[in-house]
């Protein structure tokens, strides 16, 4: 039988209804132009659970950024901890290469064995460079062994304009990032709890095998002076200026800033917190379809063991809209006319498709609310008689 498509809209108020869960990424900016004057050489403010760019200013430039490398080493680092391969209690020893890292440290022991908890969350909240070092010595045998671990999962990332040399960024040639392959890392980094409970804190006191205390301050000045702010990392040198990656949620809305090449150390605060700002202010995180919702629309089955099938969303869309931009929003259905029997739940049988002024901004599956089987062998002969009628 030839099938027919038929097209089924709703109104905007119908999406608000179905608020769900999801993930929906814009490929460029939602705002072309830049909002605010930055002295940062690249910028770029974005969504974190769903990657949409609201603005960026040469997010693609190549760039030291110090020690906002180290989010890779921490990344690595829990990701190793998730898998199992390491244990927060693991003893970790530190090479006289780890101790003698120059810049931000936790002034550890050569030679002495701390938990490695203590050195994760040393160089979470204070940049150390001898933890940082010990924690890639300790999970790939060498700084150098470790970078190449660091490249690896560059890739698997999609960060593209992305080379490591060592773990704490450190000047050294060749070494580089843009503020894009910053923002991938960081919602990345996002996605791993265990990061924010180190990232959070302020002040800490790391203890020493030998007894003796150091102080932990948190680089990020945004997490005691910026409400939402939990994390992510800050870094400087004389090649990258002064740089931060920051990160807040309110409001169920988590958002990313990234500042790279500031003039000075404040500046970088300030324009971190106004891109915060403005993006807090100005836009809103909607989710629109949950995968399993009922659309409300049969589509008959032919020769099933029910006459119709109810359509389902296949999986979810969650948007990132400017204020009012939700009355904007609409709902295209496409169905086929008829099924055949056979069908499975979950199978896909058309289309959803959400837009925004009339422009499609995301597609996702129609797929079948439940399954429909055919007749028993009687049943089966009695339908067919009937259509033969």
């Amino acid at each position: 039988m030839r099938k027919q498509r038929r097209i089924v809209r709703w109104a905007s108020w119908i999406l608000v209804c179905l608020l769900a869960f999801g993930s929906f990424a814009s490929a460029t900016p939602l705002e072309s132009g830049l909002p605010m004057e930055l002295t940062a050489g690249s910028a770029i403010l974005l969504e974190a659970d769903t990657g949409t760019v609201i603005f960026e200013k040469n997010a693609d430039e190549r760039r030291p950024v110090a020690s906002v490398t180290k989010l890779m080493t921490l990344l690595l680092a829990l990701e190793e901890l998730e898998a199992g391969r390491l244990s927060p209690e693991d003893g970790v020893t530190v090479s006289g290469n780890a101790a003698g890292q120059i810049g931000s440290q936790a002034l550890l022991d050569a030679g002495a064995v701390y938990p490695l908890k203590d050195l994760l969350r040393a160089t979470v909240i204070a940049s150390a460079n001898d933890a940082a070092v010990a924690l890639a010595e300790h999970i790939a045998g060498t700084e150098t062994d470790f970078a190449r671990l660091m490249n690896a999962r560059t890739q698997e990332l999609g960060m593209g304009d992305t080379c490591y040399i060592n773990a704490t960024g450190l000047p050294v040639e060749g070494q580089y990032t843009t503020a894009r392959d910053v923002a991938l890392l960081a919602c990345e980094m996002c996605s791993h709890p265990e990061y924010f409970t180190h990232a959070a804190v302020w002040m800490d006191t790391l203890t020493h095998p030998s007894g003796r205390t150091t102080d932990l301050t948190n680089t990020n000045r945004l997490v005691r002076f910026y409400e939402g702010c939990d994390g992510l990392k800050t870094g400087s040198a004389d090649d990258s200026r002064y740089c931060l990656a920051a990160t807040a949620q309110k409001d169920g809305m988590r958002l990313i800033a990234i500042v790279l090449g500031v003039p000075n150390s404040q500046t970088r605060f300030d324009e971190a917190r106004a891109m915060l700002d403005y993006g807090f202010a100005g836009y809103k995180r909607l989710t629109l379809l949950n995968r399993g919702d009922l659309l409300g629309q049969y589509v008959p089955v032919h020769l099933g063991m029910a006459q119709q099938v109810e359509a389902a969303v296949g999986s979810g869309v969650s948007m990132l809209l400017k204020a009012g931009q939700e009355k904007q929003l609409s709902l295209e259905v496409e169905l086929p006319e008829q099924l055949e029997a056979p069908v499975e739940e979950g199978q896909t049988i058309g289309m959803v498709r959400v837009l925004l002024s009339g422009q499609v901004v995301a597609k996702v599956p129609a797929v079948a609310a439940q399954s429909v089987g055919m007749p028993g062998l009687l049943e089966g002969f009695l339908r067919i008689g009937r259509n033969w009628r």
